[in-house]
């Protein structure tokens, strides 16, 4: 299609212009009117301010992050609302106000260098711990800024100094040593991918120009990522090279001293590690291989340089059941970790690898997720830590050992009142025939009186959905009578990699089927009615709420669509969109496009449809999905005459918001838009 027939097809293509003086000119019209409409009554500001104390308080749990002797933690407060990187001892940890080594304020930095900085991350040097790569973004874009900093001095090594720095891009990069890294980045014209990302991986040495970098390995443009990393496992140390052709496919190579590669040879879509002498392998798809078969969702485990050498005997760690999947795994020094779900609730195992033998980990409580963190093969032995929470249960997090009792460290307050207040599950018959669970979570009084209810759904890249406590929503919309829905559809992981695989592509209407399916259940149980359903959803939510409107707006009283992909005719030309071809399809391929153009939201508006009532949201600086998706489907809705609101904040990337302030503006608009529309329309 030429540009003028693009231009004839598309009226709002200069809404794609992300910072374009007519696009925010107008972005910040529609801003207006919905501030004045939802965010300029008390019960907002009060409900605003409640969101934002939590977020500030420091009566949250800090969760740290383990490296050894240290445990590091990014926290906000209203005193500091870009963020503090610091890091204390296990000790100090467990007291009631530990005292931290402030390493980073990134309130001062950015006041100091003029910019919006937005944390994210930092990759710490092992053992040493005396140097860091930290990734700073600029209002939260995924593009970042990385600067090398000297841990004992608290300052940034700048370039001129020796220090490791690239400039803003989508950039991967990892120790080698302290002299040395593994670097992929916008390196000049034809170094990134067609989504974006790095295409050529480097070796890059202190104290030499970026220039000259040594390439290690170089992908296609047509790959989503190339990258290269480190195992320092004393006495396994290897390196090595991953080359993602799609967003669920990727070929992992270890790389040798002479720059000879040796490909580990399992299914590309197949998760792979190593740990010692080890190598699991997790399946997506069913995997034939040494005389056996093995199904998609099992674990495998063999000796690394047996396989390399050819050896195709495998231990089988964990099958999927109709029932249970394996939600994560993780090694502690000398065990093997698994999470499991069954039917979408938590269970906890460990694994001995000298005869692989399985026993209970720990007692999980239901209707909640019970997660392991904080494992360190490398110095932490056998200590983990264990977070755990649900829909009305504030977290808790403890410290355990293999074979050890667990020991409380912080417990988080409640922030809402969740007297009366009970979670149940329930499944919906899908189209075909499957069964979905979701969970309700409502007050107890609420049975058998349908009430404004909101079902929130992601249902995509294999993203599972597990109970977990939201404070916001307890102020926003439990407090206030609501009923609020977690559903589990298809395209998650909650049931292993078939719940996903199985509506890629061409079977993707069976998502939209299920979600729509669960709000049918809501209504048949008395739960709630049509004009009392809404419905939430960002990113590839937001194209599940897209769907929503347009092919189900009977079924929904209100919808927020936030972040969301909603053009699929033009998706994978916007910004990381080629990278998700793999999750949708190419509509550039015209037997694709068949079935993306079924329903692709922008595609399928109708002047002469009934839609409800739906508040946009995105990001000016969200780099991953283009607010060229909302703005667009703003302008259309509005051309068409339905009641559609839009707000888009200026900074905050993908997320949606770059600080606690932002992010409780955004969960207090929700909920107020729901109040407004559910509860007193």
């Amino acid at each position: 299609m030429s540009g003028i027939e693009e231009q004839r097809s598309d009226p709002y293509l200069w809404l794609e212009e992300v910072t374009g003086e007519r696009p925010l000119a107008w972005a910040r019209a529609h801003n207006d009117v919905v501030v004045e409409r939802f965010a300029a009554s008390d019960r907002f500001s009060d409900l605003e301010h409640r969101i934002l104390s939590m977020l500030d308080t420091d009566t949250r749990i800090a969760y740290p992050t383990r490296r050894g002797q240290w445990l590091y933690n990014f926290w906000r407060d209203g005193a500091h609302p870009k963020g503090l990187w610091r890091r204390t001892t296990f000790e100090q940890y467990r007291a009631a106000e530990p005292e931290w080594e402030v390493l980073v304020d990134l309130d001062a930095l950015a006041a100091e260098e003029g910019e919006n900085w937005v944390w994210g991350g930092a990759a710490v040097l092992r053992p040493e711990q005396s140097l860091a790569l930290i990734s700073l973004s600029r209002g939260g874009a995924d593009a970042k800024v990385v600067r090398e900093f000297d841990m004992s001095t608290k300052r940034f090594r700048e370039p001129e100094d020796g220090g490791f720095h690239l400039p803003e891009a989508k950039s991967q990069i990892r120790w080698i040593d302290a002299d040395t890294v593994y670097v992929g980045t916008d390196f000049g014209p034809g170094s990134l991918t067609d989504s974006g990302y790095a295409r050529i991986a480097k070796r890059w040495r202190r104290g030499t120009p970026l220039s000259e970098a040594q390439t290690v390995f170089e992908g296609e443009r047509g790959d989503v990522l190339v990258s290269a990393g480190y195992d320092r496992t004393p006495g396994y140390e290897r390196h090595y090279i991953g080359r993602a052709t799609d967003f669920f496919n990727e070929s992992v190579y270890l790389l040798e001293a002479d720059g000879s590669l040796r490909y580990l040879d399992v299914p590309s879509d197949a998760s792979e590690s190593w740990y010692k002498d080890w190598l699991l392998v997790r399946l997506k798809s069913p995997w034939e291989v040494g005389g056996r078969s093995y199904p998609a969702g099992a674990l495998l485990a063999t000796n690394l340089e047996e396989f390399l050498s050819g050896g195709r005997d495998f231990e089988v760690v964990f099958t999927p059941d109709a029932h249970t999947s394996l939600h994560g795994y993780g090694w502690t020094e000398n065990y093997l970790i698994l999470i499991t779900l069954e039917d979408v609730q938590t269970k906890l195992y460990v694994v001995d690898p000298t005869d692989w033998s399985r026993q209970p980990l720990a007692d999980t409580p239901p209707m909640a997720t019970t997660n392991v963190m904080n494992l360190d093969p490398l110095e932490g032995g056998d200590e983990f830590m264990l977070t755990t929470s649900g829909f009305t249960t504030p977290a808790t997090l403890l410290a355990s050992s293999v074979g050890g009792s667990a020991e409380a460290l912080k417990q988080e307050p409640g922030f809402f009142d969740a007297e009366g207040i009970e979670t149940e599950q329930f499944f919906a018959r899908s189209d075909d025939g499957t069964m979905v669970p979701y969970f309700v979570i409502r007050r107890r009084d609420r049975r058998g009186t349908p009430g404004p209810t909101v079902m929130s759904g992601y249902g995509g890249f294999e993203v599972s959905r597990t109970p977990a406590y939201s404070g916001a929503s307890g102020m926003g919309w439990l407090e206030r009578g609501g009923t609020w829905v977690m559903t589990n559809i298809r395209g998650g992981g909650e049931y292993g990699p078939e719940w996903h695989t199985q509506v890629q592509k061409a079977n993707r209407h069976k998502v939209y089927e299920d979600f729509a399916a669960i709000a049918r259940d809501l209504v048949d149980r008395g739960i709630t009615t049509a004009p009392q359903l809404g419905a939430v959803g960002g990113s590839n939510g937001g194209l599940l709420m897209g769907v929503m409107l347009t092919r189900y707006p009977e079924l929904f009283g209100a919808i927020v669509c936030q972040v969301p992909l909603l053009d699929m005719k033009r998706y994978h030309l916007l910004l990381a969109g080629a990278s998700w071809m793999a999750e949708y399809g190419d509509p550039d391929k015209p037997e694709e496009w068949e079935y993306i153009a079924k329903y692709s939201p922008y595609q399928n508006t109708r002047a002469d449809a009934t839609y409800p009532p739906i508040l946009l949201t995105t990001s000016t600086r969200d780099d991953r999905v283009h607010p060229g998706h909302a703005r667009k489907m703003a302008a259309l809705l509005e051309e068409e005459g339905h009641t559609v609101w839009y707000h888009e904040n200026i900074e905050g990337g993908h997320g949606g918001a770059a600080d606690n302030k932002q992010l409780a503006f955004q969960a207090a608009l929700i909920y107020e838009f729901f109040t407004q529309l559910l509860m007193e329309s």
